[in-house]
C-alpha cells in the first residue's frame, strides 16, 4: 500500500502524465512564459466552463482577493465582513488596503457564513461582505445576496476551495463563485483544480470591473509604460496555465471521485457517536476539497497525534479562528461573541481525500479513526 497523503498529487499526475509534459514542453519551446497562447486558451475554457463573462488571470488566490476589493474603489476605513472561520487569506487582505475587517459566525453544521451574525454585523460603514464556500460546500448565497441587495453592499465570493461546486435553488443549478459581483479562485497544488505552483483567477459578469482588474493585474496599465491606476504585478504564467488547461478537463471526475471517497468515510461512521460527519444542505453541491469530520466526546488533538503515530495523516482546518490571531490584536476593542466558530475550532479535524485513494486505503484509515478514538475513549 501507498503511503497516505493528504493530496497525492504524483499519483494524479501520473495518470495525466504525457497531456502535462506535453502542455508544459509547448510552452517551453515556444518560450511564450508571460501571457502566452496557454494562458489565453485556459481562460477561455474556464469561460466557459463557468458561464461568466470574464475570466481574469492573476498570480494566486490572495492576489485574486485584494484585486477583487481594489477594484471596487474601497476607502481605508470601511468595513468588509468575513467569516472569522477560514483560511486567513480571506481577511489579510482587507487588512492589508487598510480596510477594516468584521468578523461574523459560521453555522455549525455547513461550516459557512451564518446570515443571522451577518445581518448583525451590518453598519453605515460595510461595502463588502466575502462569504467563503469552505472546504468545497456552497454558502447559501440566496440568503446572503438577499441581505446585500438590501444593503446595497457588494459580494466578493471567496471561491478558493469550492471550483467544481454549484448553488441550487428553484430557478436551477449554479457554479460557485458565479453569483457575486466579483469572485476568487486559488490554484494552490492541493486544490481540486490545483497547478504546480501559485495561480489564481478573478470571475465577473461586469464589464468595467473586469477591465479594471485586468489594469491593476498589469500594475495599473493597459498600454506598455503608460500607467492610469496604482496596480500590482500578478500573472498567471503560462506554463501554470498549461498545466491548469489539462486538469480542467478531468475537474468534475476529480469532484465526483472526493464525493465517492466522502460517501465511504460517511457510511463508515455514520454510527460512530464520537464523530459527526459533513452536512450537506439542499443548495449546495458540495465537492470535498476538504472532508472535514467534527469529534464529540474525544480530545480533538489527541486524535490527530495518533493518527499520525500510525501512518494516518490529518490536519487541522483551522485551530485558531481569524479574530483572534496575533496579525488582529488591535480589534479586539470590538468584542466577539461567534460560538459557533469557537466550537468547530476546538473539534474539527480532515482526513484525507484526493482522487487516487484506493479501497484498501479508505478501509486503513476508517479503521484506524475508528480504533484511535475507541482506544483514547475507554482508557
Amino acid at each position: 500500500m501507498h503511503k497516505i497523503q493528504m493530496v497525492d498529487l504524483q499519483r494524479q499526475y501520473e495518470q495525466i502524465k504525457s497531456e502535462i509534459d506535453k502542455g508544459i514542453e509547448d510552452v517551453i519551446k515556444t518560450s511564450t512564459f508571460i501571457n502566452g497562447p496557454a494562458v489565453k486558451e485556459f481562460t477561455e475554457n474556464l469561460t466557459i466552463y463557468t458561464g461568466v463573462k470574464h475570466v481574469i488571470p492573476c498570480a494566486n488566490g490572495t492576489d485574486a482577493l485584494q484585486i477583487a476589493l481594489m477594484a471596487l474603489g474601497l476607502k481605508p476605513g470601511d468595513e468588509v465582513i468575513t467569516p472569522s472561520f477560514t483560511f486567513i487569506a480571506t481577511v489579510e487582505v482587507v487588512a492589508l488596503l487598510g480596510l477594516t475587517p468584521v468578523f461574523v459566525d459560521v453555522d455549525k453544521d455547513t461550516f459557512t457564513i451564518n446570515t443571522a451574525s451577518l445581518e448583525q454585523a451590518i453598519t453605515d460603514k460595510t461595502k463588502a461582505i466575502i462569504p467563503v464556500h469552505l472546504y468545497g460546500q456552497c454558502s447559501n448565497m440566496d440568503a446572503i445576496l438577499t441581505v446585500a441587495n438590501k444593503h446595497n453592499i457588494a459580494v466578493i465570493e471567496d471561491n478558493a476551495q469550492s471550483i467544481g461546486g454549484s448553488y441550487i435553488n428553484e430557478s436551477g443549478s449554479r457554479k460557485t463563485g458565479t453569483m457575486g459581483i466579483v469572485s476568487c479562485i486559488s490554484f494552490f497544488p492541493s486544490k481540486n483544480l490545483g497547478a504546480y505552483g501559485d495561480a489564481g483567477v478573478i470571475l465577473t459578469n461586469d464589464d468595467t470591473l473586469a477591465h479594471t482588474m485586468q489594469k491593476i493585474c498589469n500594475h495599473g496599465s493597459e498600454r506598455r509604460y503608460y500607467h492610469e491606476i496604482v496596480g500590482v504585478n500578478s500573472r498567471l504564467d503560462s506554463i501554470q496555465a498549461a498545466v491548469l488547461n489539462v486538469k480542467l478537463k478531468y475537474l468534475d471526475k476529480y469532484c465526483d471521485k472526493r464525493r465517492e471517497v466522502a460517501a465511504f468515510y460517511n457510511e463508515v461512521f455514520s454510527s460512530n457517536p464520537h464523530i459527526i460527519t459533513p452536512y450537506e444542505p439542499e443548495y449546495s453541491h458540495h465537492v470535498y476539497h476538504q472532508y472535514t469530520m467534527i469529534l464529540e466526546g474525544v480530545n480533538r488533538d489527541e486524535v490527530h497525534a495518533e493518527l499520525a503515530n500510525i501512518g494516518i495523516p490529518s490536519m487541522i482546518y483551522y485551530p485558531v479562528p481569524c479574530h483572534k490571531q496575533e496579525m488582529f490584536k488591535e480589534l479586539k476593542a470590538r468584542e466577539y461573541s461567534l460560538p459557533n466558530t469557537e466550537y468547530l475550532t476546538a473539534r474539527v479535524l480532515s482526513l484525507p481525500i484526493h482522487t487516487e485513494l484506493t479501497e484498501e486505503e479508505l478501509v486503513f484509515i476508517t479503521n484506524g479513526v475508528s480504533e484511535v478514538i475507541n482506544k483514547l475513549t475507554h482508557r
